[in-house]
């Protein structure tokens, strides 16, 4: 297939935008797409050894090049006690964005032209969080996977890759997203609270449930043995991510202690009650339907180009048309989405967990059913 590359733009607005794009081809093309990373990493532990091609190698070696940009930007306030983001995610931020046209072009050879490289690099320039508010939610991961979905698009990587799109790469883009939540407290873009899955991600869960759907004795309920969990958390990715917020949610005045998960997570506590993984596995793809692809605000913030082109019958955005204000949101009169987008700004579990522990050196919904 042959493309007029152009740099990707917002074109979902309004609810009946949103209808269009739900039933739209390109809906239905990262759908499936994100489906089959899932099927491809079934049974599979991120210790097995999978087929790494050239253009993945390639991938991995710009996603370590984007991890030596945030050596290149620590965080000078280290003892401010604030709970909101560094501001200097936006240094790092910067360097991604003018850097990125430079990592991609070994990546896509010559095969396309530069104009191919600009629209890439913006899924991927994205995929680390908003440089203004210094967030980051599921919607910047989405971003991620339409950057892989680009490249399968363009030939660069297929079928045989996904294994290794997931186990090394997604694990990868997995790690260094945590160095940033860590670094930089991002906050977390739309959060569900207590009732999402996590403060930034859903895609680990959704790949990670894959991985142990087929496993010989580990239950979903396995997520309540804190041993299970520290002893796989580097296995499989949906114990990673029971591990990470284990250690990030804890008691305001002990913060050793850990809090139970039916506390500070009765989403994933319901989920633990599921017969099967592959029950979560299945209902793990119905809730990214509803919760990541079918919500106005994060749908609001995706961007069409000509690889992932824009539903028919959706008009051009002019710059008249809307308002953005400082959270990247764009506003019209047709819609209020603040509330899950531009309410009050919520400090990240990880900056409130960072900042007792500066504070203390200083001082010597609705539940998705899954049956």
């Amino acid at each position: 297939m042959s493309y007029s590359f152009k740099k990707p733009v917002r074109r979902v607005i309004t609810p009946q935008d949103l209808e269009k794009w739900t039933q739209s081809s390109t809906y239905s093309l990262i759908l499936d797409f994100v489906e089959s990373l899932q099927e491809s990493v079934t049974g599979l532990t991120n210790e097995d050894e999978v087929a790494i091609s050239n253009t993945t190698e390639e991938i991995l070696g710009a996603l370590g090049q984007v991890n030596s940009f945030i050596d290149k930007h620590p965080v000078i306030h280290e003892k401010d006690i604030s709970r909101f983001g560094k501001v200097e995610f936006r240094d790092f931020y910067d360097e991604v964005s003018m850097e990125s046209g430079k990592l991609l072009k070994s990546l896509v050879g010559e095969k396309y032209p530069v104009e191919a490289v600009e629209e890439l690099s913006v899924y991927f320039t994205e995929s680390w969080g908003n440089r203004t508010r210094i967030d980051y939610g599921s919607g910047h991961e989405l971003n991620f996977i339409s950057f892989l979905l680009c490249l399968d698009q363009l030939d660069l990587v297929n079928k045989n890759d996904y294994p290794a799109l997931i186990i090394k790469v997604f694990n990868k883009y997995m790690a260094i997203m945590r160095r940033l939540q860590k670094i930089y407290w991002l906050e977390p873009a739309g959060s569900h609270g207590v009732w999402g899955l996590d403060d930034y991600h859903f895609l680990p869960f959704l790949f990670g449930s894959a991985q142990l759907a087929t496993h010989p004795f580990m239950k979903p309920k396995s997520i309540h043995n804190e041993e299970l969990v520290e002893l796989y958390h580097e296995k499989y990715m949906y114990m990673e991510c029971i591990y990470f917020i284990n250690n990030i949610k804890t008691l305001p005045k002990t913060q050793d202690q850990k809090l139970s998960i039916r506390w500070h997570s009765p989403m994933l506590d319901d989920i633990s009650s599921a017969k099967s993984w592959q029950k979560i596995k299945d209902g793990m793809i119905k809730m990214y339907k509803v919760e990541v692809l079918g919500k106005l605000p994060i749908i609001q913030h995706f961007m069409f180009g000509s690889i992932l082109p824009c539903p028919e019958g959706i008009s051009e955005v002019h710059d008249h048309d809307h308002d953005e204000d400082d959270c990247g949101h764009i506003h019209t009169d047709a819609v209020n989405t603040w509330g899950d987008c531009c309410g009050i700004k919520i400090p990240s579990a990880i900056a409130a967990s960072e900042s007792l522990k500066l504070e203390s050196s200083q001082h010597h919904h609705k539940a998705v059913p899954f049956d």
